[in-house]
C-alpha cells in the first residue's frame, strides 16, 4: 500500500454473512454496490455506525451483522470515499488486499430505520444508473 495509515482501530465490517470468531473475510467477491464488479479488496471502517450502514446495504436477505475485525496485512484509505466524496477520510474507511480476521460480533450500533435504508438504496441505485466508477 502506498502510505502508512495512523489508525489503530478497533475496526469493523458490516455484512449479512453469518460468521464466527476466528473466520476470515477475503477480497475477491462481488461488490454490494456494483454486482458486476469483483472486488480486489476487502473494506472496513473504524466507525461502528459506518459498518452498520454497510451491513444494511449488503446484498442478500440475511440478518445484518457488524463484526470487529483485525487486518492481517497492510491497508490504505478507501479511495472510493477519501477525497473523492469527502475531503480527507472522515468516514475512517479503509481497504486491504489481505484478509480481515473476525474477533467479535458487535451489537451496540445504530441500526437504520426502514425509511433510511430505502433512501440509501435509492441513492445507490441512482449512482449505478450514472455508472459511477468504483476504484478497485
Amino acid at each position: 500500500m502506498t502510505e502508512q495509515i495512523q489508525e489503530n482501530g478497533p475496526f469493523y465490517h458490516g455484512t449479512k454473512a453469518e460468521l464466527q470468531i476466528g473466520d476470515y473475510l477475503n477480497p475477491g467477491f462481488r461488490s454490494n454496490y456494483r454486482p458486476n464488479v469483483v472486488m480486489n479488496h476487502i473494506y472496513f471502517t473504524a466507525l461502528k455506525d459506518g459498518a452498520s450502514l454497510a451491513a444494511a446495504l449488503a446484498r442478500g436477505e440475511g440478518e445484518e451483522h457488524v463484526y470487529q475485525v483485525e487486518p492481517t496485512g497492510d491497508f490504505e484509505d478507501d479511495p472510493n470515499v477519501t477525497d473523492k466524496k469527502f475531503p480527507g477520510n472522515p468516514t475512517r474507511s479503509y481497504r486491504s488486499a489481505y484478509p480481515l480476521k473476525i474477533v467479535a460480533e458487535i451489537t451496540d450500533y445504530k441500526r437504520l430505520t426502514d425509511e433510511e435504508r430505502e433512501s440509501w438504496k435509492r441513492n445507490l441505485e441512482a449512482g449505478t444508473k450514472r455508472d459511477e466508477d468504483i476504484i478497485n
